[in-house]
């Protein structure tokens, strides 16, 4: 710590270019730190999937309908311990930007085969007691202000009544919580016996299906199995586990993961040659200084250290301001992107390519001071 203010000064000799340098490598770990929140936010969904769990949809598409005569066939598939479905309904609330995820349901069956969602008994009672009964996440009631009793007018651009209107009214019987994945509480579920009979279309039809497995390891089989009730029918299926069926999802809106990685690595190589620049501009400036150092007794290994030590200072400080900027930007983009935050394996991550960043941009520099000529540096001065 003794050679602190030494690096502190040399880093500030020019002011200007050190805030530059600063500012463009903190916004390089702030986009680093939003890209890999948002990566992460859409991984966590994948990885928390349930083996114990199938969806089956049309094989045609996601947002082909199916049956709902079809459940009782796949009820008697042998391993299949419960079966419940749900429909995509697309809602939102006063203002298309008020988008929330809304399903209709059967609420008895939801929760067999989706246990972790957290209701009381009594509100699921109202709920099956409710026509126009609906429940809503703890997250959604908190950002709307909603409470048990509310009625709730909710519109779809894709479902309508007969009369053409997409106008939907609710009626907030109950609020769930679902703390193993806390996204889920941004969600709306409503009585689907209300939703088939007031829609203009599509009736006795459902999205998918969920299955809930008796026995995990039976998965395999009963996916082929359920698939092969409705070969070469009007309405076949695709049947796959949680994970599967999640990572297909994803995929409609491109593969997350390498699009995040290409801006990341695209952002980090222009990075490292606008902060290289900076280093070696910056070093060969103080060629005679670093020439003193050695004439007071500093070695060659001693003043790499120095030049290694400036660089490290910089990225490093830089990279802390960027990920604890994107760390608090995540709460203020809950509207957007749901429930997020930045792990703590991307903050060490973000650590790691700073003082990566700082060894390739400062060694060059470094070795080149460590070699240099006493008398020479000097009578340049």
């Amino acid at each position: 710590m003794k050679y602190f203010p030494l690096l502190w000064s040399g880093l500030w000799r020019k002011r200007t270019r050190t805030l530059l340098t600063l500012a463009s490598v903190t916004i390089a770990f702030l986009l680093f730190g939003l890209l890999q929140g948002v990566n992460a936010a859409f991984s966590h969904g994948v990885e928390a999937s349930k083996l114990n769990r199938l969806y089956v949809q049309s094989r045609v598409s996601f947002t082909e309908s199916l049956p709902i005569a079809q459940m009782t066939q796949i009820e008697a598939v042998p391993g299949v311990d419960a079966v419940s479905f749900a429909n995509w309904f697309g809602g939102y609330y006063q203002e298309p930007k008020n988008f929330l995820p809304s399903y209709p349901i059967e609420i008895g069956r939801f929760m067999t085969v989706y246990p972790e969602m957290l209701l009381p008994p009594d509100q699921v009672e109202a709920m099956i007691k409710t026509r126009t009964g609906a429940i809503v996440g703890v997250e959604a009631a908190q950002k709307y202000g909603w409470k048990i009793g509310d009625h709730v007018p909710l519109k779809s651009a894709i479902w309508t009544h007969p009369g053409g209107s997409g106008d939907w009214d609710f009626d907030i019987v109950g609020i769930f919580d679902w703390p193993a994945d806390r996204n889920q509480t941004n969600a709306l579920y409503f009585n689907y016996k209300y939703f088939d009979e007031a829609r203009s279309f599509g009736k006795g039809t459902v999205g998918w299906y969920i299955v809930h497995l008796a026995d995990v390891s039976q998965g395999g089989r009963i996916a082929e199995q359920i698939d092969a009730l409705f070969a070469n029918s009007t309405d076949e299926t695709k049947t796959q586990n949680e994970k599967e069926f999640s990572q297909s999802f994803l995929k409609q809106f491109g593969d997350i993961n390498f699009i995040v990685s290409a801006i990341i690595g695209a952002v980090f190589f222009a990075l490292l040659f606008l902060t290289g620049n900076t280093m070696m501009q910056s070093i060969s400036e103080r060629i005679p200084d670093f020439a003193v150092l050695k004439t007071l007794g500093f070695t060659d290994g001693g003043v790499l250290a120095l030049v290694l030590g400036e660089a490290l200072l910089l990225c490093v400080t830089a990279a802390l301001l960027g990920l604890a900027a994107a760390s608090a930007a995540f709460p203020a983009m809950k509207t957007f992107i749901g429930v997020a935050e930045l792990p703590g394996q991307v903050i060490l991550l973000g650590v790691a390519l700073a003082i990566l960043l700082a060894v390739v941009t400062g060694l060059p520099p470094a070795l080149k001071v460590g070699r240099l000529a006493i008398v020479d540096s000097l009578r340049g001065r």
